[in-house]
């Protein structure tokens, strides 16, 4: 199942804005995914698709940064599979991040976030503040200003416009 089908599936049981905020709010798909959809498949306004998807985006960045070491603390104690997964998570994390922010500093987590590809968006982006221990709340506003631009390139893909 695509995520378009996804979303028809989802908007059958709520609504189509609920729908689209869920999809942004996922990991994988983040805005995305939620705003093409909300775009082309529910035909909301680009700037409706935008907000919607914008907002579902955030609304994990602040449980992520807020929990994410000691829910990860405790389920990789309890939980070998757990703590396997969370090494390898953090240390493809730190791999993928580390050359940009010795470069940029917490500048890079604007940019990381920003770029609009697969494992780019705010919830890696959350992990990444994590892990090389950059404050609450700079790191949600370098993540929701990284996730406006990217907000910004995929509408205007959407539309058709080349951004690149």
């Amino acid at each position: 199942m695509d995520i378009t089908q996804f979303a028809k599936v989802l908007s059958e049981k709520i609504s189509p804005e609920l729908a689209t905020i869920i999809i942004s709010a996922l990991p994988v798909s983040e805005l995305r995914g939620g705003l093409p959809v909300a775009f082309f498949a529910f035909k909301f306004s680009i700037y409706k698709a935008f907000f919607l998807s914008f907002v579902g985006n955030l609304i994990p960045v602040l449980p992520l940064l807020y929990f994410l070491e000691s829910v990860s603390n405790f389920l990789s104690k309890k939980s070998r599979f757990f703590e396997k997964f969370f090494n390898w998570l953090f240390e493809r994390t730190r791999k993928r991040f580390y050359r940009k922010y010795e470069i940029y500093g917490d500048i890079a987590l604007i940019l990381f976030v920003a770029i609009p590809l697969p494992t780019t968006g705010a919830w890696t982006g959350s992990l990444a503040a994590f892990l090389f221990g950059i404050k609450k709340l700079p790191a949600f506003l370098f993540i929701t200003v990284g996730v406006l631009i990217a907000g910004i390139v995929v509408s205007l893909t959407s539309l058709g416009i080349r951004c690149f």
